[in-house]
């Protein structure tokens, strides 16, 4: 278990790091001389068709719309293993990450609301705040080393998963809109199709990807966030092979396959076209506004609150127990660094408010803000929090 958690926590870490760098190269970028080639390289056409059949965007949207369904293809893979067989399998395991982040995305959204409740356009922003970062997170608690157990780097993995989950229904309930009813019927049979597959045991990898591009075109078309298609897809794939052969998993060999791509290559992409905040441009006054302050206060104060409150009300309700070998104390610098949302919350803005000029960039700014803060003070709590012995799960 050990080996596994540690291979996992050095990739989100070097993943963390690059994207610390891509976020201040999309920042150095855009305020500088080289902002227009930066704005220009953002909006390049792409222009694909097939017969009827076009998708005319720019490359920004290729990546969230696009590229972006390969990452939610890997959180579903995930998802899929841990909840079948890994840290999600059983109520003893899932308890406490479960009631933490249900209380991570509630208060963060009632921060946000209170701010907002006046203003509706402001409102569809209420799910920015919700989300956690888990490459950032997981990245900082690996610089902690042996000061933080097994244990504690396990409880935070769960939590974010479950976060996942949190914004993955959000996004498909709360961010759809001019549905296309006939094209949404092709990508249920589509869909009814993947499930013939799975209950057939077909496991080679290829066809599910073929029908998966298919399924993310009419996805795409119907009007439901074309990211949906990735989930959907990564739930069709078989975990096992008609074999029982854990080794040639199907669900296992495709997350090795793509983790590195999307940890490396996609989520680095979606930051810096997304990061780049034009601070130039920016009145520092209308930071006071509804928007950033929930989204800042909501990332800082909503998560910590949130997640430490949830968990210690349901330990002392004997309805969870806290994971071995930790305090406290360590518990509530976990629930800090929840609060780093960034590309998941930049990932929900960009849905929430399509023109991103509505709010001056602050809405972006915001999130850097506020997922800053929650990383720094979140590793000094750890940092500085008198470490138990470690010991194994």
């Amino acid at each position: 278990m050990k080996i596994l958690v540690n291979n996992f926590m050095k990739s989100e870490t070097s993943s963390g790091i690059i994207l610390i760098f891509v976020t201040i190269l999309a920042l150095l970028l855009r305020n500088s001389f080289l902002s227009e080639y930066y704005y220009s390289f953002l909006h390049i056409p792409i222009h694909v068709a097939v017969n009827d059949l076009v998708i005319d965007k720019p490359l920004y949207l290729w990546i969230n719309d696009g590229l972006m369904a390969l990452f939610f293809l890997v959180v579903g893979l995930e998802i899929k293993r841990e909840l079948l067989q890994g840290h999600l399998s059983s109520w003893s395991k899932i308890s406490l990450p479960a009631f933490a982040a249900l209380g991570g995305m509630l208060c963060p959204a009632l921060i946000y609301f209170f701010f907002n409740q006046n203003d509706s356009n402001a409102l569809n922003g209420w799910a920015i705040p919700t989300a956690t970062d888990i490459a950032f997170s997981l990245g900082i608690l690996s610089l902690l080393g042996k000061r933080v157990p097994v244990s504690l780097k396990i409880f935070l993995m769960a939590l974010a998963i479950i976060d996942d989950i949190g914004a993955i229904v959000i996004i498909a309930l709360f961010y759809t809109s001019n549905l296309s009813v006939e094209v949404l019927y092709v990508s249920l049979f589509i869909i009814f199709v993947l499930f013939v597959m799975n209950r057939m045991g077909i496991s080679t990898i290829s066809l599910y990807f073929i029908v998966g591009i298919i399924l993310w075109v009419t996805v795409l078309k119907s009007g439901v966030h074309a990211t949906l298609a990735g989930i959907i897809l990564a739930f069709a794939i078989p975990l096992k092979t008609k074999t029982d052969d854990k080794v040639n998993s199907p669900v296992r060999h495709m997350e090795h396959n793509l983790h590195n791509w999307v940890a490396f290559f996609i989520l680095p992409l979606f930051a810096f076209v997304n990061a780049g905040v034009d601070l130039r441009e920016i009145d520092f006054t209308k930071m006071t506004h509804g928007v950033p302050l929930g989204i800042m206060l909501g990332l800082f104060f909503g998560k910590q609150l949130g997640v430490f409150m949830f968990s210690f009300i349901a330990v002392k309700l004997k309805l969870a127990n806290i994971p071995k070998c930790t305090s406290w104390l360590q518990i509530y610098g976990i629930a800090v660094l929840t609060g780093i949302g960034f590309t998941m919350s930049l990932f929900i803005d960009s849905l929430a408010f399509v023109d991103d000029t509505r709010y001056f960039y602050t809405d972006r700014l915001a999130i850097l803000i506020g997922s800053l803060f929650s990383g720094i003070f979140g590793y000094l709590i750890l940092r500085f929090a008198k470490p138990k012995k470690v010991c194994g799960v």
